[in-house]
């Protein structure tokens, strides 16, 4: 049965991915919305009400969720083979997906805490799913870093208790009208920012790559850090044209930004990857703050295909490697692993917005429309910026992992006989080819024609050329230039670190906090109190029992030497 596990949940999860992709598709035709109420409790004049909200828009995020799903567990299959808790894995990744189809159907803030809460809660449990110290520090930050976000939702949900109904849906419009109402907009965007890892909230994501690869593959691709942008998706109307929208759009540029930058410092894999998408999540959310949240929602499920895919492509990778994740030490993978090192360069592609693969369609459309878009020049240089140096660390990743020569143990065999692993990789693999003209077919029922200036259409890519070319830069650096680049150390070091957020998350929060309390343990409960309390009193009674016991073992001496003492005194006084 350990085994048979992996297979039944996939075909189940496949087959229920393939009839909400049919579903979906009808509901976009004929223009339906099915809004279910299911009264659970009535009680004297209480009732308990589910509510569900079934359109085009959740049922096809969640069939993508449930195929990605299903070839995550057929993966994890091979992947996690030997694992003596494989059903405890299988049923914590089933937990994950319920709670996220339970946030993507709900029109109802108390239904999406249950999902919202569900999903940080296993979330800790698979990101300590090793138990070793580094697992469980990122695991602490990881639930941290989301209750933040928790308590913002439960904020919006007693002040919705002002206004008759947990049901948002229907207050949409006029949240942006209501100065009061505004403060449920705020606290959802807060919540989102957490859960997207957005500035200041980004080091939770990175420290989660402590998880099993599967699950990387899983949360960075269609669940966990999608769930913000899902919740704003449906939230947009509630903030646009408002100071927050503002305000998120330069959150979300500096995010797409600072994980651009650090990317092309880091030499962890799987770190690179997570950083990526934190990158995508950036440009997720600040296309959503200026108004397109179909695009949001486009380029969220052409994300969640060749990001799947690249986190499958790295696991092998490092299955092979030995669980080594440092790309300085591979090198000429195409020699050894052709059929792996193939899917994760189409997945990069895409990720770079490689023309005609998943990523180009949304990517380059959101790139065409900021360039139509009225903001300001730091806006605009930010986002190109930011596209540049994506391309620039994927191809710097390209290089390191595949080209030159192996350079890791000479005596390890690397080879691509991982079927089941392959056979996985190669489901999305198709999507990850096709998907993004599919999905432009389905979402955008008009073709969209954007008319630009020349410079402005071939801006995306002069850029991305410029990013490719610095990436093979980057690859090549030698002594020398590390030795001019030690002069910039402490740039080089904010730049690489995330700008030092993972250390303001996890020293810079508890340092004071434990210093206080130690000088407070040492001064009090170790010091005066203790001297002048407890251990005072502890003393004075082992010296008074030492003193009767001294009395009690010389009663004959002392009486003689009283008796002695008296006589004299008797003939003194006579």
């Amino acid at each position: 049965m350990g085994l048979s596990i992996c297979l039944i949940f996939f075909w189940l999860l496949l087959i229920f991915s393939l009839s909400l992709f049919i579903f979906s598709m009808m509901f976009m035709i004929n223009d339906l919305v099915i809004f279910i109420e299911w009264e659970l409790l009535s009680l004297n004049s209480i009732s308990m009400i589910m509510s569900i909200l079934l359109d085009w828009m959740s049922l096809l995020f969640m069939s993508f969720v449930l195929f990605i799903s299903s070839m995550v567990i057929y993966y994890s299959k091979e992947y996690m083979d030997g694992d003596i808790n494989l059903n405890r894995f299988i049923m914590l990744v089933l937990m994950f997906v319920l709670s996220m189809m339970f946030l993507i159907i709900s029109p109802n803030l108390i239904s999406i805490l249950l999902g919202w809460d569900g999903l940080g809660l296993v979330s800790y449990c698979l990101v300590i799913y090793y138990q070793n110290v580094k697992s469980y520090n990122a695991g602490m930050l990881t639930a941290l870093s989301n209750r933040i976000g928790d308590v913002a939702l439960l904020m919006a949900i007693a002040w919705m208790l002002n206004y008759g109904s947990w049901n948002f849906i229907y207050y949409l419009e006029i949240m942006k009208y209501d100065y009061y109402m505004m403060f449920i907009s705020y606290m959802v965007v807060l919540a989102a920012m957490t859960k997207s890892a957005q500035i200041p909230f980004s080091s939770w994501l990175p420290a989660a790559m402590a998880a099993p690869t599967p699950v990387s593959a899983l949360v960075h691709s269609s669940t966990l850090v999608t769930a913000g942008v899902y919740l704003l998706i449906r939230f947009n109307y509630s903030f646009m044209d408002t100071y927050l929208s503002k305000l998120l759009l330069l959150i979300s540029v500096l995010t797409m930004f600072m994980s651009g930058l650090g990317a092309n410092y880091e030499f962890d894999l799987k770190k690179i990857i997570a950083l990526s998408t934190l990158s995508q999540l950036g440009l997720m959310m600040s296309i959503l703050s200026m108004g397109y949240a179909k695009m949001a929602f486009f380029h969220l499920l052409t994300h969640a295909l060749f990001k799947a895919l690249l986190f499958m492509c790295a696991g092998s990778i490092i299955h092979n490697m030995k669980n080594n994740q440092d790309i300085r030490l591979m090198g000429g993978l195409f020699i050894f692993m052709p059929l792996t090192v193939s899917c994760m360069n189409v997945a990069n592609l895409a990720l770079c917005g490689m023309p005609f693969l998943a990523g180009f369609y949304s990517k380059d459309l959101i790139l065409e429309l900021a360039s139509m878009s009225i903001f300001n020049i730091f806006i605009f240089l930010l986002y190109f910026l930011s596209t540049g140096l994506t391309v620039c660390y994927t191809f710097r990743l390209i290089y390191y992992t595949m080209s030159g020569n192996f350079n890791f143990n000479s005596l390890n065999s690397v080879s691509d006989e991982y079927w089941i692993m392959l056979k996985g990789m190669l489901g999305l693999l198709f999507l990850a080819i096709m998907g993004g003209s599919m999905l432009s077919w389905l979402i955008l029922s008009t073709p969209v024609m954007i008319c630009l200036p020349m410079s402005l259409k071939l801006l995306a890519v002069l850029v991305s050329l410029i990013g490719a070319y610095l990436g093979y830069e980057l690859f090549q650096y030698q002594i020398s230039w590390k030795l001019i680049l030690m002069n910039y150390y402490n740039l080089l070091n904010f730049m690489g670190n995330m700008w030092f957020m993972p250390v303001m998350s996890t020293i810079g929060v508890n340092y004071f906090n434990l210093k206080i309390g130690y000088k407070i343990v040492k001064t009090i409960d170790q010091g005066w109190n203790e001297y002048l309390g407890g251990q005072s009193l502890y003393n004075w009674m082992v010296n008074s029992t030492n003193l009767m016991y001294f009395i009690y073992k010389n009663d004959l001496k002392i009486h003689l030497s009283m008796f002695v003492l008296w006589v004299i005194m008797i003939i003194l006084i006579f």
